[in-house]
């Protein structure tokens, strides 16, 4: 029987997967606060509104496919190999590619090197948050995988906030990267997880990823914790992405949504956020019911958004941290999605599941310029606001299906295979 670590050696293993994830977030997001300054910089006098938009758009797509297909390679390598070969390894992976970020002068190695830096991204929070789960009594894991995305989503507040402060767009690049391989450093007496091992031992199949599809109860688990956490990214992938096109819809002239500055205070609530609905979640003894709580939360936040977020410039920004906090149930989400499958495939499903819910971007923005086309506004121009809305009741539908579906996992001996 796995014994759960104490004192020294388990306290390492959290600040090392927090810290990890925190730069994880802090490269991630970074783009997004860069693309800009970065492709102006690199276009020179071809730097015009249509191109930075396109292009943006292209090397973000490049970082998402790269996260899509490195949260399966790092996923099964985690189920084969163990949890700290993943950890460091992405880890190692995003820093040496966040630094080439820094060197690039075309947009044919800006793609090249998002798309590493999305593959390496994929597989820390997994790998991480898999290994703490592992290693914590089932009574206080919680608090290990809350304490680990607090502190992670925090990143995106630094990035916001870096991007502000630094002029020249290489040296935040660097300074991400950099951050990352001092980080390595802290990897000196951190253990593998002890059911890893112990699996290790016996004659079973790991880290297949069809094996998450074996039945209809293990696929249904996998797909509905994936779809309660798709709320986060419509608010992010969405309403805050598009809110300059959305306010303009909305006839909006009085003030204009910052990207940065949204960015940051919508991580500023994410990061409160998981501090609570993780606190919630031990308080309740109920993962399910912190869920419920935090979605409801959102869907009236984000009424919010649209009924009074056009007021002011303060009424927007004060109402994006309120959506921040209200998606903040990332940690109550990682930390189900690490519970619900056995030793043997849990990395899988861990690493998986939270690229898959950051890659349903994609599906949501053609969504979104799908309801474009249908809902147009009466001088002929597209009516964004009616499209959001649409786009957010969908997610809305599937969302609380997936909850209805979801089994609870809090008190779950995690010390099993499938």
């Amino acid at each position: 029987m796995n014994k759960p670590l104490s004192g020294s050696s388990l306290n390492k293993i959290i600040i090392v997967a927090a810290l990890g994830y925190f730069v994880d977030i802090y490269d991630l997001v970074l783009f997004s606060v860069e693309r800009k300054d970065s492709l102006t910089d690199i276009l020179g006098s071809q730097a015009t509104v249509e191109n930075l938009k396109n292009i943006g758009i292209m090397l973000l797509n490049w970082q998402m496919g790269g996260m899509l297909v490195g949260g399966l390679f790092w996923g099964m390598l985690g189920d084969k190999k163990g949890r700290l070969s993943v950890l460091f390894g992405s880890i190692l992976m995003y820093s040496l590619a966040n630094i080439c970020n820094g060197f690039v002068h075309s947009v044919e190695w800006y793609a090249v090197w998002r798309f590493v830096s999305g593959f390496g991204l994929a597989g820390e929070l997994g790998a991480g948050i898999t290994l703490v789960s592992e290693t914590m009594s089932k009574e206080k894991r919680g608090i290990g995988t809350m304490i680990v995305a607090s502190v992670g989503v925090f990143g995106a507040v630094v990035a916001g906030f870096m991007g502000d402060v630094i002029t020249n767009w290489r040296y935040s690049f660097f300074i991400g990267g950099g951050m990352g391989l001092v980080l390595l450093v802290l990897r000196v007496g951190i253990f593998e997880s002890g059911m890893f091992e112990n699996v290790k031992q016996q004659n079973v199949r790991r880290g297949n990823f069809l094996d998450l599809f074996k039945n209809k109860h293990t696929a249904f688990q996998y797909l509905s914790v994936i779809m309660i956490a798709v709320p986060v990214w419509y608010v992010m992938g969405i309403l805050i992405t598009f809110a300059p096109e959305i306010f303009v819809s909305m006839d909006i002239t009085h003030f204009k949504p910052d990207a940065g500055k949204s960015i940051m205070y919508a991580y500023l609530g994410i990061t409160l956020g998981d501090i609570a609905s993780g606190t919630i979640s031990q308080w309740f003894k109920s993962r399910k019911k912190a869920l419920a709580l935090f979605m409801t939360m959102t869907f009236l936040s984000v009424f919010l958004y649209f009924k009074y977020a056009v007021i002011s410039e303060t009424y927007y920004y004060v109402i994006i941290t309120l959506i921040g906090f209200a998606t903040g149930y990332w940690a109550v989400f990682i930390s189900t999605a690490a519970e619900l499958f056995g030793t043997n495939i849990r990395a899988t499903a861990t690493t998986t599941a939270p690229n898959f819910v950051r890659g349903a971007v994609i599906p949501l923005s053609l969504l979104f310029r799908l309801f474009e086309t249908i809902f147009v506004k009466e001088q002929g121009s597209p009516d964004s606001r009616t499209a959001a809305i649409a786009v957010g009741i969908v997610v809305a539908i599937l969302a609380l299906m997936a909850w209805l579906n979801l089994k609870e996992t809090f008190h779950k001996d995690l010390n099993y295979v499938e």
